[in-house]
């Protein structure tokens, strides 16, 4: 076959980290990607959380000081950063079964529960910001 007759294929290649800006990523790659990060997140602060826990129980005297903690705003947003973590990664694993039951596996279906997971996880995590700021 000639050079000529030969078809011009696209080619393509792995991006680079300097064309991430450029490349408009898929909701449901979105949801994954926040997912892995949500769950490495929780598990690489879980033996400091746990150390907190002990911290609190230990007395009332500690349980006090605990709650003068957490009553300061950067500590607050700290935990409305896991508390989003819990529940995006709950929320992602629900669709993950949902999808292990060949539900919403579809280019649609897909980004619909990928939507519906990013605004279930953002509401709730309002209710909590709410919730953890005083509002009621």
């Amino acid at each position: 076959m000639s050079e000529a007759a030969k078809k011009n294929r696209p080619q393509f290649r792995n991006i680079h980290i300097t064309q991430l800006p450029n490349y408009r990523l898929p909701l449901a790659g979105l949801v994954s990607i926040l997912h892995r990060i949500s769950g490495a997140l929780m598990f690489l602060l879980l033996p400091f959380i746990l150390y907190l826990l002990e911290l609190s129980i230990t007395s009332e005297i500690s349980f006090n000081n605990m709650r003068n903690i957490v009553s300061h705003p950067f500590v607050k947003l700290i935990i409305l950063a896991l508390s989003w973590a819990y529940l995006h990664h709950f929320s992602a694993g629900i669709r993950h079964l949902f999808m292990d039951m060949h539900m919403a596996l579809s280019k649609d279906g897909s980004r619909h529960s990928a939507a519906s997971v990013l605004a279930i996880s953002l509401f709730l995590t309002l209710l909590v910001a709410l919730k953890l700021f005083g509002v009621f």
